[in-house]
């Protein structure tokens, strides 16, 4: 079996022909030299300390800092170990991340709930997940999502719900799909593009229904959060064509190119949800976790000062920039997956350049980093040092609008294969803290 990059995707060709030229290289999807994959409620859960965590724009100290996890499911990348294990096996490994999480003085998980279109709860809209029982539609004998929210706020951590939006298959072949699939019973929502299956995004149906999915687990539990990652139109993939010409011919005359109607596609999506989230639960933050690069300053002026194979704005169809303009997201987690001093991406170049997008805009601001780089033979020199994850919070405590950072992933969070982890605890993490607060009611932002 080829290795699994950043979310769970097959690496292989669609990374490498996103990589950028010359030393440095940066691909999507890939797992070679540079490349990118990718408050507790109150009663139950312990008191958390308010840490002196840095100083804030004014310079005062910063008492709150976001620390988190992710935890994929897609593919069994993180958890379950393996799909068909006993419910009790699930839940025991379940619970052995979130006392790791504690261990490791985190304080949010994210936890992936809507891997391939189907869903780690009982889901009136999408099956059961595959990863759970290796059957989709299977009922795996419990709640993960329920027993997930519960222990996690009894540890005090915070809980974010991972939803992928559009990903409906790590393959071409629908039949596999349970048969009272929705992508089975709206074959016509559905196109196959770099061996996967994907919802259209230009259809306003889709668009509909998989906010109705997605939302189904807001209404239903105490999340902390909703939280997707960098996803959206999929990632180019060289001599193939995603076929949306007809939902361009019948809903794009408004607009002077494909790709303006894609990004609005995209932007309804996200601003959609946005508002659809605080009608349901006002105090439940929305998240996103692009890929790190929303342009390069070769194609505009605006951007950031790198060479990456991927932009987000053009290749993914995502204005990631607008988004946090618009004040339709509460936090961002852009995936700065590089190391320092990298040509193509340099993470100390990427850093600043997102402070300052986030500035006066009320959106938190916190920093995926690739752990799961760490120690891995494949990865550049760089990555061999274990002070190599310690040195990117180093930067980030001189920019003030970084108010924390998210780790991909739980299994490196446990495993630590060459110690970068315990030394970000140790240099940067003496207790734990609690998460950074929502903007306050009444913020003036353009939500």
């Amino acid at each position: 079996m080829r290795p699994f990059g950043r979310r769970g995707f097959v690496t292989g060709a669609a990374g490498a022909a996103l990589a950028v030229t010359g030393a440095g290289a940066v691909t999507a999807a890939g797992t070679g030299a540079g490349a990118v994959a990718a408050s507790p409620p109150e009663g139950s859960a312990p008191p958390v300390p308010e840490e002196r965590a840095g100083p804030d724009a004014g310079g005062a100290p910063r008492r709150r800092q976001f620390r988190g996890v992710w935890i994929a499911t897609v593919a069994n990348r993180d958890w379950p170990s393996r799909a068909g294990l006993t419910a009790e096996k699930q839940r025991a490994e379940l619970l052995a991340h979130l006392d790791t999480a504690v261990e490791r003085r985190l304080n949010a998980v994210v936890l992936q709930v809507r891997p391939t279109a189907d869903a780690l709860w009982p889901s009136p809209y999408e099956p059961w997940a595959q990863c759970l029982t290796g059957t989709q539609g299977r009922d795996p004998g419990w709640d993960p999502l329920g027993t997930a929210v519960e222990e996690a706020h009894a540890r005090g951590l915070e809980l974010h719900a991972w939803f992928n939006p559009y990903r409906v298959a790590n393959h071409t072949d629908p039949t596999r799909l349970t048969a009272g699939h929705p992508a089975r019973l709206h074959p016509e929502w559905v196109l196959p593009y770099g061996g996967k299956l994907y919802y259209n995004p230009g259809l306003p149906e889709v668009r509909q229904f998989v906010q109705d999915a997605m939302l189904d687990a807001l209404r239903r539990y105490d999340i902390d959060a909703v939280h997707w990652d960098d996803y959206f139109y999929p990632y180019p993939v060289a001599g193939q064509v995603f076929a949306d010409d007809e939902a361009y011919a019948r809903y794009g005359g408004d607009f002077p190119d494909k790709a303006s109607w894609r990004r609005n596609n995209t932007d309804l999506l996200v601003s959609g949800t946005a508002a659809r989230i605080k009608e349901i639960k006002r105090d439940v933050a929305f998240g996103v976790s692009p890929f790190g690069v929303w342009r390069n300053i070769a194609t505009d002026p605006e951007g950031s000062d790198t060479r990456a194979g991927v932009q987000t704005y053009d290749d993914l169809y995502a204005d990631t920039r607008k988004w946090i303009r618009e004040g339709w997201v509460d936090y961002v987690v852009p995936q700065l997956y590089w190391n320092i001093g990298l040509p193509a991406a340099d993470y100390a170049k990427l850093l600043p350049w997102w402070d300052a997008v986030v500035r006066g805009t009320g959106v938190r601001l916190y920093i995926g980093e690739a752990l799961y780089k760490a120690g891995d033979p494949a990865q550049p020199a760089a990555w061999q040092d274990p002070k190599e994850l310690s040195r990117h919070l180093d930067l980030a405590a001189g920019h003030p609008g970084v108010e924390g950072h998210c780790y991909f992933a739980a299994k490196e969070i446990a495993s630590d294969p060459i110690g970068a982890m315990s030394t970000v605890v140790a240099d940067h993490y003496p207790t734990r803290v609690r998460p950074p607060r929502l903007r306050p009611p009444g913020w003036g932002g353009r939500r």
